[in-house]
């Protein structure tokens, strides 16, 4: 039946395009972010179904969509020069075979954030992207939230629809986009027209945020934790009723710490004595031998470099035993092991230049979303209202990102590339209802219409 109800779905998004293109925008947002072949095991598995739905969205564009009030701006343009920067280092990579099964995916994340912002000239089509891409998330959130809630999860463990471990499907990365997503979700159940608020939405919304906490608890990924936290304090910066909503904060926080499973405690213990954690002091170790690297190779080595390190390092443990403490060093060596680090990432595969394109291009980001928040926040009709709290939100799952960035190699993760496109999109919108109407030059007379007498 699984099988069955997504061919149905997939199809009927395509059949309802050919009467209204955009939703192929939406339809492939829905394939790259679900990935229902993986889920599939019949048809689906079997078709290109992300490039059918990739292709179909630049063709809807391209040959029926209204391209008037379309816009490039310049953030688009730096997407741009990054996708060659990387098919320049992809050419010269230094496992080129590995770096081209990774080009395959990244220069389709890039472009398709170039075009995006091209479909995005209404409010309505801005919302139903947002809407999409929450939906679309919230699949596999739920799906995570229910069984954790059932006692399910652990470390490597909680499986998420099947047995995976790429893209969404990863632990660390699920729980980064799931606290990133928050914000989104919150500004549909306050501005959303296409679902109007009720008591409906808002339980929904409250059930979704409830999952996305869950998900660092099932999955036991110290970066879901990171970045709750994070976003709990910058909230509070825009938030009306400060005192209270911290405090109710507090309270939830108190509430949950008994009920949380014992693995996931001692896990969450490990951020403050990395050196007794095997995988946090393989991450400092590669981290050095990547500043080591760029060095000697300051334009990067390409896509999958990691596959060249080689990192040596001290795990020491203590263990008590009434008053005598006992302290235990082992020596690791460890070849070939990721960056878990999107800065790292950047450096080691993309070298100086391409990390400062990237931080450009993220930087910008909260910049220009910060510079709409104050232009727009005191507007309260009933058509601008919603823009900056949108923003906000943009802004806020864009700094969940980049904390969560600082612990998982998701440089180029499309979730979040569809962010920026999301973002370069309300950019150009607003920027352009907002464009004040053309003053009559001086010197010139008003056009006078005379009308013929009669007779």
């Amino acid at each position: 039946m699984i099988n069955l109800a997504l061919t149905a779905f997939f199809v009927s998004l395509l059949l309802l395009g050919i009467k209204r293109p955009f939703l192929w925008v939406l339809c492939y947002l829905y394939v790259d972010i679900v990935a229902p072949q993986i889920i599939s095991w019949g048809f689906l598995t079997q078709i290109p179904t992300s490039l059918i739905a990739f292709a179909a969205a630049f063709v809807g564009w391209i040959a029926f969509d209204d391209k008037r009030d379309s816009r490039f701006t310049w953030r688009q343009g730096l997407l741009g020069v990054l996708l060659l920067y990387c098919a320049m280092t992809t050419l010269t990579a230094d496992y080129p075979v590995e770096a081209l099964t990774k080009w395959a995916w990244v220069w389709k994340a890039l472009v398709f954030a170039m075009f995006l912002p091209l479909t995005l000239r209404t409010r309505l089509r801005i919302e139903a992207v947002v809407l999409a891409m929450v939906l679309s998330a919230s699949a596999l959130i739920i799906d995570g939230g229910l069984k954790t809630a059932m006692g399910g999860g652990g470390y490597g463990a909680l499986r998420i629809f099947v047995e995976s471990n790429n893209g969404l499907y990863e632990g660390s990365i699920l729980s980064c986009v799931a606290i990133a997503i928050i914000p989104l979700a919150i500004w549909l159940a306050r501005h959303g027209t296409i679902f109007p608020p009720d008591w409906r939405v808002w339980s929904f919304v409250a059930a979704l945020i409830f999952a996305c906490a869950l998900i660092p608890v099932g999955t036991q990924a110290r970066t879901g934790l990171v970045c709750l936290g994070i976003l709990c304090v910058l909230y509070l910066r825009t938030a009306k009723h400060r005192i209270l909503i911290s405090g109710a904060m507090s309270l939830v926080l108190v509430i949950a710490v008994p009920f949380l499973p014992q693995s996931f405690l001692q896990r969450m213990n490990t951020i403050e004595d990395h050196q007794s954690d095997q995988s946090a002091s393989t991450r400092i170790g590669v981290w050095k031998w990547t500043m080591g690297y760029a060095k000697e190779h300051p334009m990067g080595g390409g896509f999958e470099v990691y596959m060249s390190s080689r990192v040596s390092y001290d795990t020491i443990s203590t263990q008590k035993d009434g008053g005598t403490a006992t302290v235990t060093r082992n020596h690791v060596v460890e070849e070939g092991r990721a960056f878990h680090s999107s800065y790292f990432e950047m450096l080691g595969e993309q070298g100086y230049p391409g990390l400062a394109l990237w931080l450009l291009l993220q930087v910008s980001g909260l910049v220009q979303m910060e510079m709409i928040r104050r232009r727009w926040k005191n507007r309260k009709g009933p058509d601008e209202a919603w823009a900056a709290p949108l923003a906000v939100a943009l802004q806020l799952a864009q700094v969940v990102y980049l904390i969560g960035s600082l612990f998982v190699g998701i440089a180029f993760q499309p979730f979040i590339l569809m962010l920026i496109g999301l973002q370069c999109g309300l950019w150009s919108y607003l920027k352009r209802i907002s464009r004040p109407a053309p003053e009559v030059r001086r010197g010139t007379r008003a056009m006078q219409v005379r009308v013929p007498s009669a007779g």
